[in-house]
């Protein structure tokens, strides 16, 4: 029983976890397939996480996750930010650039934590929840590594995707369960030395997935 209780709740995670990976939505049929389970079982995981609000069907019946996923969301960001923000702060009085925290939203990176640097004339303002797509950014294309399975790639460095005249270099927050998010800098002015800026940046990455396990 305990095995078939276990089973039951992975699969209901993995229903949440797909979802979240379409946005446009699934049909019960499509979700079944990736899922690599018959219609019926996941026609009845989609009936309990519905119930919960964790579910919800859209437009010509296709699932998305549902509000109640917002709850729990909203619950885990304080942890995010209390864990992320001291190593954003020396990072960014380290470099003298604004470092960042962005966390994945379907095909959106979301700016969770933004800390600038104290001493320097002038730096980036990022306002906290700005979104941006993934593919454009150092922040959203780190966070793609992950999503992609790419375990070697160190760091992203962009110049003028998001504003003219920035510059930016992020690296993944991997071995978190669960989570998609990056850590980075970003600045105006010349490039980045990504001699010295990169290895502080990706040792800034490591230290907060330490702090999230």
């Amino acid at each position: 029983m305990a095995a078939e209780t276990s089973q039951t709740l992975f699969r209901g995670i993995r229903v949440m976890q797909v979802l979240a990976e379409v946005p446009e939505g699934l049909t019960v049929t499509a979700l079944a397939a990736r899922l690599e389970v018959n219609r019926t079982v996941a026609h009845r995981l989609v009936a309990t996480l519905e119930q919960a609000g964790l579910v919800r069907r859209g437009a010509e019946g296709l699932l998305h996750l549902g509000m109640g996923v917002l709850k729990i969301s909203g619950a885990v960001q304080p942890l995010l930010r209390d864990r992320a923000t001291p190593v954003l702060r020396q990072l960014a009085e380290t470099v003298g650039c604004t470092a960042h925290l962005n966390i994945s939203d379907g095909t959106e990176a979301v700016a969770l934590v933004v800390v600038e640097p104290s001493w320097t004339d002038f730096h980036v303002a990022y306002r906290v929840g700005a979104r941006f797509p993934l593919e454009h950014g150092a922040a959203g294309k780190a966070i793609c590594f992950i999503r992609d399975g790419d375990t070697t790639t160190p760091y992203a460095a962009t110049t003028g995707e998001l504003q003219s005249g920035a510059h930016g270099l992020a690296a993944p927050v991997r071995g978190v369960a669960g989570l998609e998010a990056s850590v980075g800098i970003v600045t105006l002015g010349g490039p980045v030395d990504e001699s010295v800026v990169a290895p502080r940046v990706v040792a800034a990455a490591r230290e907060v997935s330490a702090r999230l396990r």
